[in-house]
């Protein structure tokens, strides 16, 4: 969902009038250092953790792993069969 300028244009004149010009700078600044204080806590959580935002590694292939330990398809245990008018609750 996207603003277009004809929204923002609108929310912008509704803040003129609840707020009136003498308290909209006021307001924008707060707003903006809020914003700051908030992607500042971000990016110290993030370098806690050792998590980055720009950075995303994709899943571990696990296929490997999971066919390795399984053994051959004769030591498999088949999964049980779930009767599903018994797994309906009354």
């Amino acid at each position: 969902m996207r603003l277009g300028v004809g929204e923002i244009l609108v929310v912008l004149a509704l803040a003129l009038l609840f707020f009136g010009p003498s308290k909209l700078p006021q307001l924008g600044a707060s707003l903006g250092q809020a914003l700051k204080s908030f992607k500042k806590g971000l990016n110290s959580l993030h370098d806690e953790t050792g998590l980055s935002a720009t950075v995303h590694e994709g899943p571990k292939d696990v296929a490997p792993q999971l066919s390795e330990s399984a053994g051959s398809p004769a030591e498999r245990k088949p999964s049980p069969a779930i009767d599903r008018d018994k797994a309906t609750p009354s």
